[in-house]
């Protein structure tokens, strides 16, 4: 009866570890812990702002939503609960600044913040519910692994370290050390931990152990994250390589390298069921095959991207350092709509049923939508 006994239990971490948002969830960054950016939701055809929300500090975080709740950082070190009506239910001062997502878990917020201080908030009172410290900068979101009734909360640290710590108490639970700062958001599928750093090494890591099972030598700067789809994670490098990675056997499927100078790749993948979307440096918003890396399509905007776009079945969510929000179509890479918010956004939108959230780089939450359906 063993044998049984383990295909049973690892399935079950496989089902859990996956998870499933719904259409008005989108709990943490890139909506679920694969980071795959893909929503079941449809994006409108043509949005109008409904509401803006002016925090009066710049912000590089991107927002996440739950329960009719829109959670996000600030420079300042503050941390927001805004209703979808764009009223400010609660703010907590976290003291450093926030640069990444917060992340939603139970009943707790969850983010880290500049002075490498990775905290748990309450989702009704705003009240401060444990902290954990690491030794440097934590610029990446958590992420979260579940398997039975046991789960952790996992984040990359300047500290030169990957943390995993009891969702509960904030107490650890185990630690990775790498060789340079883990800069990026962990991405969880399968059973796996998957994680690169500026060490230029993607790793696979066993979440209840902690256990390091695998190691990809890359040798390039990883500064963004993995999305996995499939048994395959997908990334890119600090020079601009855009790479597809088997996790089962560690081995590069492809990469396609970068024509171009000054194009690093600093978002995540979007994956879709033929599409890779990700933006770079270079301006440009690239779609490719999956499965061999060939390209599909590219559209040029104004100005750097520096976050990862949000696809759906048929359109693609971007924006960029020119400070307009896109809808581009996912099967021929023409744009549908955009919208100049005035500003650079380096940050990622959240995506609901019928709604969209962004985040300027001065401060600003903007709720798009169709009018007709609120």
């Amino acid at each position: 009866m063993r044998y049984p006994v383990l295909i049973i239990f690892f399935f079950i971490i496989i089902c859990d570890i996956s998870g499933q948002s719904g259409e008005n969830e989108w709990p943490l960054f890139r909506g679920k812990p694969d980071l795959a950016g893909k929503s079941v939701s449809e994006l409108p055809v043509s949005p109008t702002l409904l509401w803006t929300i002016s925090t009066g500090a710049r912000t590089k975080s991107s927002p996440v939503v739950s329960n009719e709740t829109i959670y996000f950082g600030n420079e300042k070190g503050t941390l927001f609960a805004a209703t979808t009506d764009g009223k400010i239910k609660w703010k907590y001062e976290g003291g450093s600044p926030i640069d990444a997502a917060p992340m939603v878990f139970g009943r707790k917020v969850i983010f880290g913040t500049n002075s490498g201080i990775l905290k748990a908030i309450d989702i009704s009172s705003g009240k401060l519910l444990w902290e954990y410290g690491t030794d440097n900068q934590i610029a990446g979101s958590a992420n979260v692994w579940t398997s039975g009734n046991k789960s952790g909360i996992i984040v990359g640290s300047y500290d030169y370290y990957l943390h995993c710590v009891d969702p509960e108490t904030g107490k650890l639970l185990w630690k990775v050390e790498t060789e340079n700062y883990v800069n990026g958001t962990p991405s969880i599928a399968n059973g796996k931990i998957v994680f690169g750093g500026c060490d230029g090494i993607m790793r696979i890591v066993e979440p209840l152990t902690g256990r390091e099972t695998d190691t990809i030598e890359i040798g390039v700067y990883i500064a963004a994250s993995p999305a996995i789809a499939s048994g395959m994670a997908y990334f890119g490098d600090y020079n601009g390589t855009k790479y597809c990675l088997n996790l089962n056997s560690g081995k590069i499927v492809w990469k396609v390298a970068a024509k171009e100078e000054s194009a690093a790749v600093l978002g995540i993948p979007a994956i879709g069921v033929s599409s890779v979307v990700l933006g770079s440096e270079d301006k440009y918003i690239y779609c490719f095959n999956p499965r061999d890396g060939k390209l599909k399509w590219k559209y040029r905007t104004n100005g750097r991207i520096a976050s990862s776009a949000v696809i759906t079945d048929t359109k693609v969510l971007a924006t960029g350092m020119d400070g307009y929000v896109y809808i581009i179509g996912l099967a021929d890479g023409k744009k549908i709509w955009n919208f100049n918010t005035g500003t650079p956004v380096s940050s990622s939108p959240a995506v609901v049923k019928d709604r969209f959230y962004v985040l300027t780089e001065d401060g600003r939450l903007m709720a798009f939508g169709d009018k007709k359906k609120q």
